[in-house]
């Protein structure tokens, strides 16, 4: 099993990191949650969603990572379990803040009680602000290749410019396909009341909503300057291959006259030497 649990107070934090059918023995036998949800945590990629059960929430959601081996963004999930004194997240131990986040709680009593002292709803808070701060980073990188992309645009190498416009829009589009449904998740957790969650918590969802509307703004601006940039890289290659056709076209001008001048004066050679 790869369940970790950390308690303060009345709060109890379980992490799993890529959950095993044993695992899911254990959320069976200690919570009363549904056997369809227990099912979900197994399920490689769920579409994010929120279920609401009298004593419970069952939330799906995504967060992008940074494939380093194949070198491009994909969603990665995360579920959460929240109900009276609990906070459940299972991950495939890949989404860097929440693993920190966890590690410090566990290892140091200060931090463990300044982020479980208020309740699971604003432990979940914590957790949503940090992957937000987290996606953030991710965009400062974005703009930093869209920059060079644009520095570059006029360079010899073309091939290199437009494998990196391909490679940054798939990034904008796994981007934007994470964040925009993750808008609808939150905005219900701050709209809708849970007696389970505190009833101060409105402002806090409504701050990690606010950070994935502007992750989504941003994309759009990223979406439009890629756009661009692509079609000015279509443009200058149009050209510089329109040039080069020019210059192939001037060589075989001057070229062609003198074939049938070299060939006229090699038959009259022949006829010499016969």
């Amino acid at each position: 099993m790869s369940v970790a649990a950390l308690t303060h107070q009345r709060l109890t934090w379980v992490n799993i990191e890529k959950p095993t059918p044993d695992d899911v023995a254990y959320l069976r036998k200690h919570y009363p949650f549904h056997p369809l949800d227990l099912e979900d945590i197994l399920s490689p990629i769920e579409r994010p969603k929120i279920d609401d059960y009298d004593d419970y929430s069952f939330i799906v959601m995504q967060f992008p990572i940074y494939d380093r081996q194949m070198l491009f963004t994909r969603p990665n999930e995360v579920d959460f379990f929240i109900g009276p004194g609990y906070l459940i997240s299972i991950q495939d131990g890949q989404l860097k803040p929440l693993n920190d986040l966890f590690s410090a709680c566990r290892s140091d009593g200060v931090v463990c009680a300044k982020y479980m002292s208020h309740g699971p709803g604003r432990l979940l808070y914590h957790i949503l602000d940090g992957m937000v701060d987290y996606m953030f980073a991710m965009l400062r990188k974005l703009d930093a290749k869209i920059v060079s992309i644009e520095e570059i645009m006029f360079a010899e190498n073309m091939r290199q410019i437009v494998q990196d416009i391909s490679l940054t829009r798939r990034d904008i589009i796994t981007l934007r396909r994470v964040v925009r449904p993750q808008i609808a998740i939150v905005s219900n957790l701050e709209r809708k009341e849970r007696p389970f969650i505190q009833q101060d918590m409105e402002v806090y969802f409504s701050d990690i909503v606010d950070g994935f509307s502007r992750a989504w703004d941003i994309l759009e601006e990223y979406r439009e300057i890629i756009e661009g940039l692509s079609e000015t890289s279509d443009s200058v290659s149009s050209y510089r291959t329109n040039d080069v056709i020019r210059i192939l076209t001037v060589i075989s001008v001057v070229m062609l006259p003198l074939t049938p001048v070299s060939y006229t004066h090699l038959r009259a050679h022949e006829t010499v030497l016969d």
